[in-house]
């Protein structure tokens, strides 16, 4: 039996989405954050030395981290579902998207709520007006460039297509849901200027399995 240990609003989501359009079955053991800090609890360390989510457990071994979880349910459960067989142009686009999502978007993503937190967290009047420059600066300086240098990327690149890696959807596309639900979340996509990737969001929320494994996972809040 596949096991997900599941982390509330987490990447652990789009696992779930995963197995439902493989229409796997599976246990989901759930976990909640701390309320305060927002981390995820210390029992997920005794299922994995770093403590994160998603986890799966299959045949005695335990899988870390989104990308490779995808990859490996695609690559042995899938039978050609999600993930082409043959080498080719579609199965680099895969991997390539497969990589990009948390390696090149989700940075400047994580970036915006870290100086999030630190601007709203509690400090000194005195201290207040240099955490806001600061955060105006990295903000206007980098991140805000980064996201739209990225957004825009993508945007242009599901002109030719309405899925990242050809004509159907693959596992590419459960991969770059989180970082883009989040972008969303957080008012980083703007609709106007990026109507095909808001479309995107909106075709992958119709798809029963989606909403299957939002069933099962349980409320999700991306920002």
């Amino acid at each position: 039996m596949l096991i997900v240990h599941h982390l509330e609003n987490s990447r652990s989501q789009r696992i779930l989405w995963l197995l439902e359009e493989l229409e796997l079955d599976y246990e989901i053991r759930h976990y909640s954050r701390d309320p305060v800090s927002l981390l995820a609890p210390e029992a997920l360390r005794k299922i994995h030395p770093l403590g994160k989510s998603p986890l799966l457990e299959d045949d005695g071994q335990v899988l870390a981290e989104s990308g490779a979880i995808i990859e490996y349910l695609a690559d042995r459960y899938g039978r050609g579902r999600l993930w082409p067989t043959e080498d080719g142009a579609q199965r680099q686009q895969v991997r390539y998207w497969l990589h990009y999502a948390e390696g090149s978007l989700m940075p400047p993503l994580l970036l915006r709520l870290v100086f999030d937190q630190v601007r709203k967290a509690p400090a000194p009047w005195l201290v207040r007006p240099v955490i806001r420059g600061v955060d105006a600066r990295v903000s206007q300086s980098f991140i805000s460039p980064q996201l739209a240098l990225h957004l825009d990327y993508l945007e242009s690149h599901l002109a030719g297509s309405e899925w990242f890696a050809g004509g159907s959807m693959t596992a590419a596309d459960i991969q770059m849901s989180f970082p883009l639900e989040a972008a969303a979340a957080r008012g980083a996509l703007d609709g106007k200027r990026h109507p095909r990737l808001q479309t995107f969001l909106e075709r992958i929320h119709q798809r029963p399995a989606w909403q299957r494994a939002l069933q099962r996972g349980g409320a999700y809040a991306y920002a």
